[in-house]
């Protein structure tokens, strides 16, 4: 459960500022969307959107394979803003054709083979939401992996072809709780559970004491892999990785 604090100087101007900055980004792009994986990072922005009331349209991508904690917040959204998240689906008759030809579990037997899975998963449905935009919004910070140390406020994504957002990359984690309990924001409750970082429930596990808050994805991969295709951007600009 979150406990409500008393927001610190160093919070309540920290907050005013990522307000301001997802206010500057909805005026220069009143179509923007942002994609929410409804784990600690996004909750505390789409707190900061429907807060506003800011146009920016909130998405969550249903892989099929989430954990129902996961799924729950779908519902928790609505009951605190009264607010309905727009739930996007992989096309179920990929889906199939992936499962018959390589089995439910194939994402462990090789890298190739799980980036095949978030690729029909996520990465088509997010290409399908975001056709048409100008911007999408991602909660990524650069202290959450190897993959994120040189990830950028604002750049263009030439995955998808539109400008991509990333008003918390300068934010720490601690930063990221300190509001979400300063503003008594609803979070995912297997983050108390030892998931710093929540994907599909195949491939999330609990972290390990002094493990770095995205070792718990997809854990037997090496760490320089660990993205899912929605930010492959990320993948170039670390030494020595080529991204695929």
């Amino acid at each position: 459960m979150s406990t409500t604090i008393t927001p610190s100087p160093e919070a309540s101007q920290q907050w005013a500022a990522l307000q301001n900055r997802l206010a500057d980004i909805s005026t220069r792009h009143p179509d923007a969307v942002f994609a929410s994986s409804l784990g600690a990072e996004d909750m505390l922005l789409a707190h900061a959107i429907f807060q506003a009331h800011l146009p920016i349209t909130v998405f969550t991508l249903d892989t099929g394979r989430l954990h129902p904690e996961t799924l729950g917040m779908v519902d928790k959204v609505l009951e605190r803003y009264g607010i309905a998240i727009q739930v996007v689906h992989p096309d179920p008759v990929a889906v199939r054709r992936h499962v018959a030809a390589h089995g439910s579990f194939a994402f462990y037997e090789s890298v190739e083979l799980r980036k095949e899975c978030c690729g029909i998963r996520k990465v088509e449905p997010l290409r399908r939401t975001l056709a048409g935009h100008s911007a999408w919004l991602t909660g990524q910070h650069r202290d959450q992996s190897v993959t994120r140390r040189q990830l950028a406020d604002s750049e263009y994504d030439a995955v998808f072809g539109l400008q991509k957002y990333n008003p918390l990359a300068s934010w720490s984690g601690e930063q990221v709780w300190a509001i979400i309990r300063a503003y008594d924001i609803p979070y995912n409750p297997l983050h108390d559970q030892g998931y710093p970082s929540i994907g599909c429930e195949p491939c999330t596990r609990a972290v390990r004491p002094g493990e770095d808050p995205r070792a718990g994805r997809w854990w037997w991969e090496q760490s320089s892999s660990k993205e899912c295709g929605l930010h492959e951007g990320n993948l170039e600009k670390v030494p020595g990785v080529v991204a695929r």
